[in-house]
């Protein structure tokens, strides 16, 4: 038994599992971006999240960090939402089943990922505070953090 199983004993998440914690955190960080387009901006946000998501830990790490990355499109803000936010939510339905200790450790991450993103270049704008805030309603996080 591996240190990741140890946290979840007999429940390892399959490579599609992995991928939908996958694609909801980084779906969370590119509805962010897209709030305040910019190349530069872009950049910037995507480095300062990817800090984040290797601060995990755990099977969140293991699912955030290792294996394919998600595809995206980035065309718009709406065809971005409409796949992460039900990624979002199905992650959480996930670990709430096979792993209950990791969903506050992955709620954690994808918020730290979006703030971050959204503090990396000239401070939190209001359109990314509001998608910040979408994002935590669709974790099931209120504005405290619980």
């Amino acid at each position: 038994m591996t240190d990741l199983d140890a946290s979840t004993p007999g429940q390892r998440l399959t490579d599609e599992e992995k991928l939908t914690l996958k694609t909801g955190a980084f779906g969370a960080v590119f509805l962010v971006a897209n709030a305040d387009p910019g190349m530069l901006a872009l950049f910037r946000e995507s480095f300062a999240a990817a800090g984040a998501m290797a601060d995990a830990s755990g099977l969140v790490q293991e699912a955030l960090t290792r294996g394919p990355l998600p595809e995206l499109r980035r065309e718009s803000a709406v065809e971005i939402e409409s796949v992460t936010l039900p990624a979002l939510r199905r992650a959480v339905e996930i670990l709430t089943e096979k792993a209950p200790r990791e969903v506050s450790v992955y709620r954690a991450v994808v918020l730290a990922a979006a703030d971050r993103a959204a503090r990396a270049h000239n401070g939190v704008s209001s359109a990314e505070a509001e998608v910040i805030a979408r994002v935590r309603g669709v974790l099931g996080v209120d504005a405290t953090g619980r």
